[in-house]
């Protein structure tokens, strides 16, 4: 079922609606969920579905990102044929480098997916949430004969006009592909996730790469396209947890829901293991004065104070007397004695230092870097946020 298919994972985004989180690293590379990071959920995915032959794209400061998938040998794509490869953007004889869309990521690496003569091509996204068996999408793919299947989820109403929405059939066959519609026939949005037969689409992207008038997009140009030309394209009706992080409220959402009962085999599941390039870190330290409460505490922690809803990634360390509540500390962050901080991100190496007192008035967490961290810090004394 897969030994014939490749994946092309996207794993550019600039993610510039995350700010500071995405200030110098790619949004896939992102810190998530205490050891994590966010591409590690599709690499996962893809190495629980027995798919291993991978490409990656990179493009925005792939520098982490680049370093943390190395060869592939935490999801087993460490081989001779096949494997993991990161695809960079590179300069064309037209002198082209840089992707102007996923559909142009993909056909500037025509070369690489042309070794293996796949059957299926699977696209994907590396900045979503969510465990995923590939395999019963390319048996519901082959099944129904389709020159397209894309995976679909139910949103809430309200937010369905965020999305790409599939108009479908009964057999869930597509008769429309609506991008973002003030006024949606239906909740079933796309996820982003495409498996394509290859010697179908291949032509379509050709064709689509030689029109100056195109975004070069998959939602915007190949599925209209393909749409209007009567192929056979199917909606996959995906159930489960899946989350776009896109914005600092939606990443802050879903570390948190690692929290909750209902959520908590997205990182602790037998059957489908979330996978990473872990570092070595001792075991974390709780000292005698902690109190920890629904958290998260990740290895080469040093934990002294109240925490409570919250994780702490690998590394951090708070001081006696700290109060941390609904917040997120990413890695070799320190909060000094006294703080108390509630629904807040401290982002990687950032030093809080004693007594502040920064607290989030609003849904919207606050931020804390190097360059925001004087702004709730005022001469004088303590800010609330």
């Amino acid at each position: 079922m897969t030994s014939n298919t490749v994946a092309m994972l996207l794993a550019g985004g600039k993610g510039t609606r995350l700010g500071e989180l995405t200030k110098d690293i790619a949004k896939p590379a992102v810190p998530f969920g205490g050891k994590y990071r966010i591409i590690d959920f599709t690499m996962s995915n893809l190495a629980n579905s027995g798919i291993s032959t991978v490409g990656v794209l990179v493009q925005y400061s792939p520098l982490m990102l680049n370093k943390h998938i190395g060869i592939g040998k935490p999801w087993g794509l460490d081989r001779q044929y096949g494997g993991v490869s990161v695809l960079s953007p590179h300069s064309n004889r037209e002198g082209s480098a840089w992707f102007s869309g996923t559909a142009d990521a993909i056909v500037k690496n025509l070369h690489f997916i042309d070794q293996y003569e796949p059957d299926d091509l699977i696209v994907l996204s590396g900045d979503h949430i969510y465990q995923m068996d590939y395999t019963k999408m390319l048996e519901f793919h082959q099944a129904n004969d389709a020159d397209a299947t894309i995976s679909a989820i139910e949103v809430p109403w309200e937010d369905a006009s965020r999305f790409g929405i599939l108009n479908t059939n009964e057999d869930m066959s597509i008769y429309e592909f609506d991008e973002k519609p003030e006024e949606p026939k239906n909740n079933m949005a796309s996820m982003g996730v495409y498996t394509f037969k290859w010697k179908t689409i291949r032509p379509y992207l050709l064709e689509d790469e030689e029109n100056e008038d195109s975004d070069h997009d998959f939602g915007k140009d190949i599925i209209p396209m393909m749409l209007s030309d009567e192929k056979r394209l199917f909606a996959y009706n995906f159930k489960g947890y899946w989350k776009d992080v896109g914005t600092i409220k939606s990443y802050w959402e879903a570390n948190m829901d690692l929290l909750k009962d209902d959520f908590q085999t997205l990182l602790m599941s037998k059957e489908w293991p979330t996978y990473s390039n872990e570092e070595n870190r001792p075991p974390e330290y709780i000292g005698e004065t902690s109190e920890i409460t629904d958290s998260l505490i990740s290895p080469g922690s040093f934990i002294e104070g109240k925490i409570d809803n919250s994780i702490l990634f690998i590394g951090v360390e708070t001081g006696k007397g700290s109060i941390i509540k609904d917040s997120i500390i990413l890695p070799d962050a320190v909060i000094g004695e006294g703080v108390r901080l509630e629904r807040v991100i401290v982002t990687s190496g950032v030093e809080v230092p004693d007594g502040a007192e920064i607290l989030a008035k609003d849904e919207e967490p606050i931020v804390i870097s190097h360059d925001t961290l004087n702004d709730y810090l005022p001469k004088g004394g303590n800010h609330n946020g």
